[in-house]
């Protein structure tokens, strides 16, 4: 059992830990969807979904696994509650919002690769979380999957009224935006494990 209070926990998830900028994870989505801050938010928002659903039932087959002692089927267990829960929400978004399904495009049904998320899930399962432990980390890890996810968006936003040289227009500056971002949340380090 953990002793970390549940606030340290979402902020060193959020914050210190941020998988997108600490370690990498989810950028796939990070740098295709962040060009608009409304397509942003709502990728944000499908991932915060997708990983708060998996990290409670990644809690809940964690403990099953233990119990019939079979730990070794914990990763595809967790690989098939994530590719089902994309799935309907990927359904969802189609029947409610068609624009929005169609404006993320294939990153959508990208969550379901997305390495942050399994990341969530298999980082609660080997610190020991228990079950409300693993609602607030999970919780806290898509806050800054969005928070990376904004903070980009807004930022790329502002560079189109900027006058960029040629050479860093596209790809390339959006990559040195993104290190830049990454060297800031370095400065959180201090603030937890």
């Amino acid at each position: 059992m953990n002793t970390e209070s549940l606030g340290s926990i979402f902020l060193n998830a959020a914050l210190v830990n941020n998988f997108v900028l600490a370690y990498f994870l989810g950028i796939c989505p990070f740098l295709g969807v962040s060009g608009r801050m409304e397509t942003a938010t709502k990728m944000g928002g499908a991932v915060m979904f997708v990983m708060l659903i998996s990290s409670m039932s990644a809690y809940g087959i964690h403990a099953f696994l233990v119990s019939i002692d079979a730990p070794f089927l914990q990763l595809i267990s967790y690989i098939v509650v994530i590719a089902s829960t994309v799935q309907l929400v990927e359904m969802f978004i189609k029947k409610i919002s068609p624009a929005l399904f169609k404006s993320l495009g294939i990153f959508l049904p990208l969550i379901t690769t997305n390495c942050a998320i399994l990341g969530v899930a298999l980082f609660q399962t080997s610190k020991g979380y228990g079950f409300l432990e693993s609602v607030v980390y999970s919780l806290g890890a898509g806050a800054g999957f969005m928070l990376a996810l904004v903070l980009i968006a807004g930022i790329r936003e502002q560079m189109n009224f900027a006058d960029v040289p040629n050479i860093s227009k596209g790809t390339a500056l959006t990559l040195f935006i993104a290190g830049i971002l990454s060297l800031c949340f370095m400065g959180f380090a201090g603030l937890g494990a």
